[in-house]
């Protein structure tokens, strides 16, 4: 079985924003900490709708990643490149979509969401609709288990699990794998294969996934198996060939409550963003002047927390205190609106001068960031090749 891996990116469209913060890289940080993660700069994806203006990808690209660093995503921890960077990935999706459905594509629900969403994008390209399928490039070629994605991202984990296990059912049929599988189950010794039968029984007759994980741990603890053979043991549990592609999960993340300015979704498309690391002065302006509760005409006038999007900050960024002092003063009018918001304008500035003291070395040395870069890229790279060696193998094409 392949390690615990996760794997997660963010393409490259402008500046980031609180909404991307408390979405996606407050979640990373926090798993950088818990498994082996990669990040990556999704250039090629930003191309499948801005391809009449990659400069837009080329400017945001180090500003992005200089907010990954600044938000505290740690290079020490995680391994941080850029998609374009390692090649195998479009190699993997090339021979991917050799054997990919057609139907299989025109069926991810983003697909019609997208192109009606762009209405004026002509999006009928042939990378549009394939974009599903680098997506699972992306995640296969690390084997990648996990993958934390909000809930309109499930269909795409779930696609690339057919994919993976189309491929693995397709080309990982080695000449005599039946035969070459039970030799390695005798290499478990006579207590342990016959557990291993009994669990495969239980799984494939009765479809017992509690019996699959069973014998998963026993395969993982045999410390005299080859890598050939152990692969062989995890595709006859199943039923299938040799398994090399991994299927990953989806790790849900909450989605994010962070609004915007005016309480809608917060999105650059609506002008209603703070942008990470964006000067202190601009930031309380911003608050400062946010809409409140519109019952609240004059300063005697009671409100309803629940209807002014200053809250939302306050769900996010004050303390049980704070916010029973909000409940209280804003609806009984004890309190003014610009002294509600001063509690939030203080909790941002104090996130964002931590975020800007992270980038400043950065700022400062840019050397130092695309050294971070070339090394990530490496080391994934090392990653791709591996999983390229075996899949040319699995469908022949390991010529000499």
């Amino acid at each position: 079985m392949y390690a615990e891996r996760v794997l997660s990116g963010m393409r490259p469209t402008g500046r980031l924003h609180l909404g991307h913060y408390h979405g996606v890289l407050k979640n990373w940080v926090k798993l950088q900490e818990e498994y082996p993660c990669l990040f990556f700069v999704a250039d090629w994806h930003a191309l499948t709708t801005a391809y009449d203006s990659p400069q837009v990808i080329e400017e945001s690209i180090w500003d992005m990643l200089i907010d990954w660093l600044a938000a505290g995503v740690d290079p020490a921890q995680a391994t941080l490149f850029i998609q374009s960077r390692v090649p195998e990935h479009a190699e993997l999706h090339l021979l991917l979509s050799m054997m990919c459905p057609l139907g299989w594509l025109e069926r991810v629900p983003t697909y019609k969401d997208q192109q009606e969403k762009l209405a004026e994008k002509d999006l009928s390209t042939y990378g549009f609709l394939g974009y599903p399928l680098l997506q699972s490039a992306d995640i296969l070629i690390y084997r990648a288990d996990k993958v934390p994605v909000g809930e309109d991202q499930i269909p795409h984990i779930e696609f690339t699990r057919e994919i993976a296990r189309r491929f693995n059912h397709l080309y990982g049929r080695e000449p005599g794998f039946e035969d070459k599988a039970r030799e390695a189950v005798k290499k478990l010794g006579a207590k342990r294969a016959r557990l291993y039968e009994e669990l495969r029984t239980r799984f494939q007759q009765d479809g017992d996934q509690a019996a699959v994980e069973q014998a998963r741990a026993l395969l993982e603890e045999a410390q005299n198996l080859s890598l050939g053979d152990r692969e062989r043991l995890y595709g006859y549990l199943e039923g299938g060939g040799k398994m090399i592609l991994v299927e990953p999960e989806a790790l849900l993340t909450e989605a994010s409550r962070m609004p915007g300015l005016d309480g809608q979704k917060m999105s650059k498309s609506y002008g209603n963003t703070i942008f990470l690391r964006e000067d202190d002065e601009s930031v309380t302006k911003k608050i400062r002047t946010m809409q409140t509760d519109p019952a609240r005409v004059r300063r005697t006038d009671p409100g309803d927390p629940d209807k002014c999007p200053v809250w939302q900050f306050h769900v996010i960024y004050s303390d049980d205190g704070t916010r029973e002092w909000v409940q209280q003063g804003c609806r009984s009018a004890g309190i003014g609106c610009i002294e509600c918001k001063q509690p939030v304008i203080e909790a941002v500035l104090k996130e964002q001068g931590e975020m800007r003291e992270r980038a400043r070395p950065y700022l400062e040395d840019p050397t130092l960031l695309r050294n971070i870069i070339a090394d990530g890229c490496e080391r994934a790279r090392k990653l791709a090749q591996e999983t390229m060696r075996d899949v040319r193998e699995a469908m022949g094409l390991s010529y000499g």
